[in-house]
């Protein structure tokens, strides 16, 4: 394809988000990422805030979850910059990080488990991939050829 692309004349790959939800999630979704040899990555967490109602889990306890999570994707990435986001919506707040940190893309890989991996794979998903304000890459799980 010749001409400008959606990212704005930026490499898909010159500044990756990654959403991540946990330490194994980060640790998993950053392996899958590495062979694309991503210039620059930035770890996502976002801390779901209730609507009305106390926080899911209290704050100290999901910034150091978040903290853990960064730490891993560094084990693979050590130069990951870090984003944390607190927020009711978390798609919204994936694509406001995406605009905040100006990624050319957001990766993320799909997966089962708690509501915030189950947003980034399951249903809301398509909402991700249609609505996000980048590209989005959709790397493949590690069980897949088995």
């Amino acid at each position: 394809m010749d001409g400008p692309d959606d990212t704005g004349g930026q490499d898909l790959l010159g500044h990756v988000l990654l959403p991540v939800a946990n330490e194994e999630d980060a640790l998993r979704t950053a392996r899958a990422l590495d062979p694309y040899d991503p210039a620059r990555v930035t770890a996502l967490h976002v801390v779901e805030k209730g609507d009305g109602v106390p926080d899911k889990t209290p704050v100290e306890q999901s910034e150091e979850l978040a903290a853990e999570s960064y730490a891993a994707v560094r084990t693979v990435f050590p130069d990951a910059a870090e984003y944390t986001a607190y927020a009711r919506d978390v798609v919204e707040a994936i694509f406001d990080a995406a605009d905040e940190v100006d990624a050319s893309a957001i990766a993320y890989q799909p997966r089962g488990g708690n509501r915030l991996v189950q947003l980034l794979s399951g249903d809301l998903s398509a909402e991700i991939a249609t609505d996000a304000p980048v590209p989005v890459i959709a790397l493949p799980r590690a069980d897949a050829d088995e």
